[in-house]
């Protein structure tokens, strides 16, 4: 049994994709970039702020699936450039400090510009 998680404290799909599907008792959340839920607007910040963004977003979705952070077990963290890597840890180990498994990569390109999204995989 499947379920959509759909929260207004987080921002809106930009696409045909759900923000997140809780399959069982495991949540797969979309990538997560730094939108604002309320206004639509990019933060068009620092690596630091973008991160603190998408670590609220992600709260959002994992409140509505009545979970949090200590129930994340992977994340797939994608960066615009791997320069920003150790500023992208500092914030992000203040959110994630369970320390669930990690892969995180450069990419070429982020929706808007952003430097940085994340998506998370949650065990209830």
């Amino acid at each position: 049994m499947s379920t959509i998680i759909l929260t207004q404290n987080a921002p809106a799909p930009i696409g045909p994709y759900s923000q997140a599907y809780m399959v069982g008792n495991t949540l797969y959340c979309s990538g997560q970039i730094a939108l604002d839920a309320k206004t639509g607007e990019f933060l068009n910040g620092t690596i630091e702020e973008q991160t603190h963004k998408c670590c609220q977003n992600i709260s959002e979705v994992l409140k509505a699936a009545g979970l949090g952070f200590e129930n994340v077990v992977k994340t797939t963290c994608f960066l615009a450039n791997m320069s920003d890597f150790a500023a992208f840890n500092s914030v992000y180990g203040e959110y994630f400090v369970s320390k669930p498994a990690r892969s995180c990569v450069a990419v070429k390109e982020l929706p808007k510009g952003g430097l940085v999204e994340i998506e998370i995989i949650a065990v209830k």
